[in-house]
């Protein structure tokens, strides 16, 4: 039997996915297993029997992850499975800013009692004018799943979509629309396009990317969009531009002192995937991993360890090894497993960056003192046997 636990309250729909062969713990110390959100991780005590940490979301920001990689606790997120509700956040976020919605609602408030409002509001509307969407450039930064989804909506919105990744996936590819206009420089996005959205990872390459260098590429029309991680902005910079009239709207999910009631700023407090499908989504897709780690040893979603998947095991045994990414690890593995007398069927080794793991079907299954041996080899960081 499995124990897990949860360090927030994760959707039903997924946890009936774990079947009698699964008991939810209280305590971290006693579980092979974690399902988290946005649960801050990175002052606990990640316990030696904990096998694996499923986010509910594509975020992981709240996980050590190094940490958990040199203590070979696999990390898993769920991309793409709070795509839509983004999507249409995005949306809502774009006519927003192309027409003052929010100001207009605040002042009919402001107009409660007053028997004269119809006839006033036809007087008061010009205030809150604006512009459509329809014929305006949308440019793409990131064609990930949530990329390419709100690249696909705009052409259906007579939008002329601009779409750049240089890292596009060919699964990405081949979803995404024929109408968009794949550039290869991140620069003719920001001269063209009138409303800018990004929808990439924050990495060390990727923070602050639109920053002041960027923004005097743009129009002074622009409209820059985040929902993907404030970081990834150089928000001083934009308030700024905001302030001398060289950006027209910045709208984002992620408040903080810097952008929350600045001029043409529009902010949403981070309720990008907080809808119930997209949290039904991230618990199925979560539990999911967790399952087929745990129980056939796959790695599928890893952002720590390569993704790594033999099927459902049929052999008489399976040993999962994770390791540090370095020469002749799978020789000694061997050498070991040939000193038992026990034959490798089938092998898979797979790595990333400085990880890597090695999934072995076996035609026997594996003693004590054969794991011991291998979780004593230079360079393993742990030994999980499957089968």
């Amino acid at each position: 039997m499995f124990q897990y636990t949860c360090l927030n309250p994760i959707a039903d729909v997924g946890l009936k996915l774990l079947d009698s062969n699964y008991q939810k713990v209280e305590d971290m110390k006693d579980a092979q297993a974690v399902l988290v959100r946005s649960a801050a991780m990175h002052d606990l005590e990640l316990p030696q029997g904990l096998y694996a940490i499923a986010r509910a979301g594509a975020g992981v920001n709240n996980i050590p992850l190094d940490k958990c990689a040199e203590a070979g606790i696999v990390v898993f997120n769920t991309p793409g499975a709070n795509a839509n509700g983004v999507k249409e956040l995005v949306f809502a976020g774009m006519l927003l800013a192309a027409r003052d919605v929010v100001g207009g609602i605040d002042w009919v408030k402001s107009q409660e009692g007053n028997a004269d409002v119809a006839k006033l509001a036809e007087k008061e509307k010009k205030n809150f004018a604006g512009t459509e969407i329809a014929g305006k450039k949308l440019g793409v930064i990131g064609l990930g799943a949530i990329g390419v989804k709100v690249a696909n909506a705009a052409t259906h919105l007579d939008m002329e979509v601009y779409g750049y990744d240089p890292y596009i996936s060919v699964s990405a590819a081949w979803n995404l629309s024929r109408s968009v206009k794949h550039v290869n420089s991140v620069e003719e996005i920001y001269k063209e396009c009138d409303y800018i959205t990004v929808h990439v990872p924050l990495l060390d390459s990727t923070k602050e990317m639109i920053n002041e260098e960027a923004i005097s590429m743009m129009k002074p029309e622009t409209v820059i969009l985040n929902f993907a991680r404030d970081l990834l902005v150089d928000e001083k910079a934009v308030v700024k531009a905001l302030e001398e009239g060289r950006l027209r709207k910045y709208v984002t999910d992620f408040p903080n002192p810097t952008t929350v009631g600045k001029k043409n700023c529009i902010v949403t407090p981070h309720i990008g995937a907080s809808t119930e499908e997209s949290e039904d989504n991230c618990a199925v897709m979560a539990v999911e991993e967790i399952r087929d780690f745990l129980e056939n040893g796959n790695i599928t979603h890893s952002v720590n360890f390569p993704d790594c998947s033999m099927g459902e095991c049929q052999s008489e045994g399976r040993l999962l090894v994770l390791h540090k990414n370095v020469k002749g690890m799978i020789s000694q593995y061997t050498a070991v497993l040939g000193e038992a007398n026990i034959n490798i069927s089938n092998m898979t080794n797979k790595s990333r960056g400085e990880y890597a793991c090695a999934l072995m079907d076996l035609d026997a299954p594996v003693t004590d003192s054969v794991v011991e041996a291998l979780a004593k080899t230079a360079g393993v960081l742990k030994v999980r046997v499957i089968k």
